[in-house]
């Protein structure tokens, strides 16, 4: 029997990362032990083929006409384990040969992460962190305005001044006579910078690169964040300047990324990457546990401390683990370096030329453009008023306190997550088998990610009257719209990878304004009139929200690369190409 491969095998690549020879395997083993071995036909040497790689463990097979040997390998010394395992004719198994060794030692090395499964955890964790540094102050504020027993830090007497608002308790615990319009305003305060970040974020890291642009962004967003508890101290309006600078930094976030995944992530696994900044939604559900115990146990400064330390941390080890583009990570392997460069051919511009201006004019004029910027508005604007509202409508109309009831509070998230994750693994898995276009996956996940939520919040209209069934439908609208990063989310990648972070620069920029949007239309809606007749007419807004986002994207999105991606330049050379080797037949 002979078996040709000639292409990346991604489920091999732990053993053999380059399968250029023709492997020859005898009838006879084929047929004893074919059925139960995957994967037959991997040379690695003067003919040894790897037939099966499984846990600690590497089978090869050694065939020099008859009989031949099947031989399992350890990755630690004496290498031979067991002995012969199924030679074929009564012979011994054979010694271990330099080029067996120089394939368990490929193997030893397989067994660490390779520098895509590096990025990807680094981009899980960073997004949760980056939420934790968002959110942290959301949480404490509650403790940082709760008053106890109180003593006048200026007054050893005891008496208090109605003129300070930093106060101490006996137990010397301190907190703030803050009215509501302030710590409105504080909280508040994070979006004015982060509005203002989005759109040069993207650009920047189109240029400059994202491993600068998010990991200083993180760096000193952390630093800022465990010397909050001094401005805080220092008066209200010190913490609202340094929440807004916090918003300026981590404003570039998600933008930054898409650059990033353009220069790493192979079209084929886009979509789970992408999964990784849902991990956002689940830095949400994890941060309110954590902060609350933190909050009981140590006080409101231990959640600046606890969170400052973490993002700083994750900050040290992104630059320590992760470069630009596979051509200046230093310790990339070949083989994965010549993977990436092929599976993304010429759509990417890359690091080492010259950074191509913003073709604005085709950009801004672009209908897939439009329809990812548009479809994300509507997603973002329904998810900031059920976030944002949800509480108030639960307590206001339906007497129900979701805030003091953690399970309630923490699915929407959790689910959103999961449903990013799971949906992220169905497009790849869709877009590797090429039975579908690209362009239909998109629209497929963008209309269940958007247009289902429409359909709930629709309902929620009819059948929201009571808590179980508003808990229940928000929860199913959240999670439902976890499956964005199958849709639009990374559809910048596919019609302009060389401009993806200008293009959710844009969108994020945009979609910021839904959140002001979402609590002026609350606000005007429900002004002296909380009643569930007014909270229908918002639902049923937030429902043609949805809707608009949904079919906009149907009409105007694709999946297919654009021209203006690469405006050629006069006199530029064509772009090196990385091939994979072939054998002649």
């Amino acid at each position: 029997m002979i078996v040709l491969r000639t292409a990346y095998c991604h489920e091999c690549e732990l053993s053999c990362r380059l399968i250029p020879e023709i492997a020859l395997v005898p009838p006879s083993l084929s047929h004893s032990w074919g059925h139960a071995i995957p994967h037959i036909g991997h040379a690695i040497g003067n003919n040894v083929y790897l037939v099966k790689y499984a846990g600690n463990n590497v089978y090869l097979v050694r065939y020099a006409g008859n009989p031949a040997y099947l031989t399992r390998y350890t990755r630690k010394p004496p290498y031979i384990y067991g002995g012969d395992l199924g030679a074929l004719g009564g012979r011994s198994a054979p010694k271990m040969t330099s080029s067996q060794k120089g394939c368990l030692a490929r193997t030893r090395d397989a067994l660490t992460l390779n520098c895509r499964q590096v990025l990807n955890l680094m981009v899980f964790f960073g997004f949760m962190f980056n939420y934790m540094l968002r959110v942290n102050l959301t949480i404490a504020i509650v403790k940082m305005v709760e008053a106890g027993n109180l003593t006048a830090e200026s007054d050893p007497s005891g008496a208090v001044e109605s003129v300070t608002e930093r106060m101490v308790e006996e137990d010397g615990r301190v907190w703030f006579q803050w009215d509501e319009h302030k710590q409105n305003l504080i909280l508040g305060s994070f979006f004015w910078g982060y509005l203002m970040t989005e759109l040069p974020g993207g650009r920047l890291a189109e240029t400059v690169g994202a491993r600068r642009v998010l990991g200083v962004s993180m760096l000193l967003a952390s630093l800022l964040t465990l010397v909050t508890p001094v401005a805080a101290n220092l008066s209200y309006l010190a913490i609202v300047a340094l929440r807004a600078l916090i918003g300026f930094l981590l404003g570039v976030t998600w933008p930054s990324m898409l650059p990033m995944a353009a220069q790493w992530i192979p079209p084929a696994d886009r979509s789970k990457f992408m999964s990784n900044m849902m991990a956002s939604s689940l830095g949400a559900a994890v941060t309110m546990p954590i902060c609350g115990q933190l909050l009981a146990t140590y006080g409101w400064e231990s959640t600046f401390y606890a969170t400052g330390a973490v993002g700083l941390a994750w900050s040290l080890l992104w630059f320590a683990l992760i470069y630009d583009s596979p051509a200046q990570h230093p310790r990339i392997s070949d083989e994965e370096r010549r993977f990436i460069e092929h599976a993304l051919g010429d759509t990417v511009r890359s690091k080492e030329k010259e950074t191509l201006p913003v073709p604005w004019r085709a950009l801004l004029t672009s209908g897939p453009v439009w329809a990812i910027v548009l479809a994300h508005v509507a997603s973002i604007y329904g998810f900031f008023t059920v976030v944002n509202q949800l509480p108030t409508f639960m307590k206001k109309v339906l007497n129900f306190n979701i805030k003091e009831n953690g399970l309630a509070s923490s699915l929407p998230y959790l689910g959103k997550y999961l449903m990013a994750l799971g949906t992220g693994v169905i497009a790849d898995f869709l877009k590797s088998r090429n039975k579908i276009s690209t362009t239909a996956i998109r629209k497929i996940f963008t209309t269940f990610a958007v247009g289902v939520p429409g359909l709930l919040m629709a309902f929620q209209i009819f059948a929201g009257n009571t808590a179980a069934a508003s808990v229940a439908i928000f929860t199913l609208a959240l999670t439902f719209n976890g499956a964005v990063t199958a849709g639009y989310l990374g559809n910048g990648l596919d019609i302009a990878p060389n401009f993806s972070g200008t293009i959710f620069g844009i969108a994020n920029m945009l979609s910021s304004l839904g959140g002001f949007l979402s609590t002026l239309m609350v606000g005007s809606l429900t002004y002296k009139n909380d009643s569930y007749g007014q909270w229908q007419i918002i639902f049923g807004i937030l429902s043609a929200t949805y809707f608009f986002g949904a079919i906009i994207y149907l009409i105007l999105g694709t999946g297919e690369l654009q021209e203006w991606n690469s405006p050629k330049n006069k006199g530029e050379k064509e772009p090196e190409s990385y091939p994979l080797r072939t054998s002649a037949a």
